[in-house]
């Protein structure tokens, strides 16, 4: 991708700055998904041409490593990379900032909640959880 500018957060919006690509992450790291199929069945119902492109955009800018399945080569499996697993703390302010100001629904993910009672102790004991289970996903 072709940097616009110098700038950080220029950086971050042109990576971030749709309203997909954070929903991809966050069913990565809090719901454990890694397939097309599951990015599919999330809540928010994203369209199949806009996954497949963040998808694409993720692996591209190294935030995804893709793989064959080993149960069915046509299927493809996404996991974190550690720049994506850096994102964790964040998802922990995102995720705070919206429980704050969001009155409808209060997050019921038990990891938001580790997370928000001991930030700093929970972000590194999960974020080597997640490096954990890619490196078992991807045999390493």
């Amino acid at each position: 991708m072709k940097a616009r500018s110098d700038c950080s957060i220029c950086y971050a919006l042109d990576i971030f700055g749709d309203k997909w690509t954070l929903l991809i992450l966050r069913d990565m790291i809090f719901e454990g998904k890694s397939s097309f199929s599951e990015f599919r069945n999330s809540e928010e119902k994203i369209a199949s041409n806009i996954l497949t492109d963040r998808l694409k955009t993720l692996d591209a800018e190294g935030f995804l490593i893709k793989t064959a399945s080993a149960a069915n080569k046509a299927k493809f499996l996404y996991s974190l990379t550690d720049k994506a697993i850096d994102l964790l703390p964040v998802f922990v302010e995102i995720f705070a900032w919206g429980a704050k100001h969001n009155a409808i629904k209060q997050p019921a993910n038990p990891v938001y909640k580790k997370l928000v009672a001991n930030k700093s102790k929970t972000i590194t004991e999960y974020a080597n959880e997640l490096k954990m289970i890619r490196n078992m996903a991807l045999g390493s």
